[in-house]
């Protein structure tokens, strides 16, 4: 089988401990890119968080980036938007409303910034990891229905045990609307139900007419299963979730030991 489509979820999948991509990474992918295969991010970030490191690849072209879990697929040069699947105004103002009832901290996406009701030790927490400046607007009910606009996320914080209350609770009601998942600890993250890792390689790799046989994918956490799933070889690192390695057609090292660039090694190059 000659695989001509590659897709690889970010921190700790494609980028190491320190939050890079390793030389003998970078390299590996430049040389499968230079056989013709394609080669693309898929990730829970913000664009403009993730860019960068496609960037870094040296790749050379303008190929799409999967990002907000799939809710967006937009082109890494020319910044151009293929794809966006954003939650409905009046259904965010509902989950909004939910987390406020709660006391939760929720962070609003929409057009890659970000908005909170105000600052505090969450958005400061925020900030350190990822250096994302976050603009307070006070209420975003309010700024919802004043706006009229459509959030790409949410994303409801919490470190005092309400996020598995919370995640149960919603997908109890709204189950059939949204994609609802913790993409790392005391973060849930809330998505339209078709905006998924698998549903937006899908439909970037019909787009391309190539087979899901044609597609590596590596990941390691809960939203990268249906993408592992959806490939025809499922790659998760070896420090992925438990859920995320059962799933998996193939378990490599972990992503600090140049997993991914031993399967493309193997299975691409060789």
């Amino acid at each position: 089988m000659r695989f001509r489509l590659i897709a690889a979820d970010l921190d700790n999948t494609l980028l190491d401990e320190n939050s890079k991509v390793s030389g003998r990474t970078r390299e590996t992918i430049q040389k499968a890119v230079s056989r013709g295969v394609k080669f693309t991010i898929a990730t829970g970030r913000m664009f403009k968080t993730s860019v960068d490191y496609m960037d870094d690849l040296g790749l050379g072209c303008d190929w799409p980036l999967i990002n907000y879990h799939g809710a967006m697929i937009k082109t890494a040069k020319t910044e151009k938007v293929i794809l966006h699947r954003p939650l409905a105004n009046r259904a965010a103002i509902d989950v909004i409303a939910e987390a406020n009832r709660k006391s939760l901290h929720v962070s609003m996406f929409i057009g890659d910034n970000l908005y909170v009701r105000e600052e505090n030790e969450y958005t400061r927490y925020y900030h350190s990891l990822t250096g994302i400046e976050l603009q307070p607007v006070g209420d975003l009910i309010s700024f919802l229905e004043r706006k009229k606009v459509n959030p790409t996320k949410l994303s409801i914080v919490s470190w005092d045990g309400q996020v598995d209350e919370m995640e149960t609770y919603l997908k109890e009601k709204y189950g059939n609307k949204f994609s609802i998942l913790q993409s790392r600890p005391y973060f849930l993250e809330i998505t339209d139900r078709k905006a998924t890792k698998g549903q937006a390689l899908r439909w970037l790799a019909e787009q391309e007419g190539i087979k899901a046989e044609e597609i590596i994918a590596f990941g390691d956490g809960y939203n990268d299963i249906d993408m592992l799933d959806y490939a025809g070889l499922g790659v998760a690192v070896a420090n992925a979730r438990p859920e995320v390695l059962k799933t998996a057609a193939l378990v490599t090292g972990p992503h600090h030991e140049d997993g991914v660039a031993d399967i493309i090694e193997k299975y691409v190059l060789n």
